[in-house]
């Protein structure tokens, strides 16, 4: 599961009014799974577009990070942006990448163009962090302004920057869809608790909860339709869907925590749950609510992106590595 991170306000109904999603497991079925490795020690896909390429970043001998794209027949660039770890985030249709780099400790946002060129992202103080880019080429993430404040900032293609604030302490983007709308998690109590949101392409911010814990958005189609997870005590996770008019289903697709992390413009959902013996499974869930569960390695699946044809990667544990995986 994704560690758990560092309010015009409108919150949505109380947990108790939220209604819940009924499911209809469906058998696993037949795809074709390709496992692939950038590098020798642990590859950590993150993001995968429409043409099916996918970008990451893995290990190399000496433990330290380079970033990587695959294009669809299986062919893997790799490429470093900072000195001391490269982390590419997103990869948008043209084959744009942006994510972060660091140097020290400092971390500058970056976009890597389709032929390779390379601009760096910096915002005023202590480290920027670019997290998606959209077809347009609009990029979203955060900045550390100072220690314990983080703010939100939205890049257009033409290099402008808006920057913009959704809690007092925190502000944590985390995806931008083609329109502009960009979702993510705030918080005003110095990460004591966390809301999501919703920021649309005029500015307009609405915030809500799925549930009496911390609800951690992590992904926007171009509808507008939100998925992530929310908390129920302090480690016990359930899975959420938002529409475009604000309701909220809850779904779970094991026993012991379910986490999405991405949705795609079918409104299919990819991400993680825990079974009894808190194994980690991938799961797909169609808009219907009917989920698919898969395996891609035999000691935990993680899958983190979902394209528009459904294609999905992540990563698997198996041989005693951490191999990225693409499903068809």
């Amino acid at each position: 599961m994704k560690p758990r991170p560092l309010a015009l306000i409108i919150v949505l109904s109380l947990f108790a009014t939220l209604p819940i999603a009924v499911q209809i497991r469906a058998q696993k079925t037949q795809h074709q799974i390709i496992t692939f490795d950038a590098g020798p020690n642990i590859t950590n896909p993150t993001s995968i577009n429409p043409e099916g390429e996918i970008t990451g970043f893995y290990y190399d001998a000496h433990f330290r990070n380079h970033g990587f794209v695959r294009d669809r027949k299986g062919t893997i660039t790799t490429f470093d942006v900072g000195p001391d770890g490269t982390y590419p985030e997103s990869i948008n249709p043209s084959g744009e990448i942006t994510g972060f780099a660091f140097n020290l400790s400092v971390s500058s946002g970056f976009l890597r163009a389709a032929d390779g060129t390379v601009t760096t992202i910096d915002l005023p103080g202590q480290g920027t962090r670019a997290l998606s880019i959209n077809p347009s080429g609009n990029i979203t993430g955060w900045y550390i302004e100072i220690p314990g404040v983080t703010r939100g900032f939205l890049r257009t293609a033409d290099g402008s920057i808006t920057t913009f604030d959704v809690g007092s302490n925190i502000t944590n983007p985390t995806s931008i869809n083609s329109g502009g709308e960009i979702t993510g998690f705030a918080s005003s109590s110095g990460g004591a608790s966390f809301q999501s949101f919703v920021r649309t392409a005029d500015g307009t911010v609405t915030t809500f909860s799925a549930g009496a814990g911390d609800t951690l958005a992590y992904g926007i189609n171009p509808s507008g339709e939100v998925t992530g997870y929310y908390f129920v005590g302090t480690n016990m996770v359930h899975g959420f869907v938002r529409d475009q008019k604000g309701t909220i289903t809850l779904f779970d697709a094991g026993p012991n925590g379910t986490a999405p992390s991405s949705i795609n413009p079918e409104g299919e959902i990819t991400g993680f749950y825990y079974d009894a013996h808190f194994m980690t499974h991938g799961f797909v869930r169609d808009r219907k609510g009917t989920i698919t569960t898969f395996d891609a390695g035999p000691n935990g699946t993680f899958p983190v992106s979902i394209n528009p044809r459904g294609e999905i990667t992540g990563y698997d544990y198996g041989g005693g590595n951490q191999h990225g995986f693409l499903r068809d």
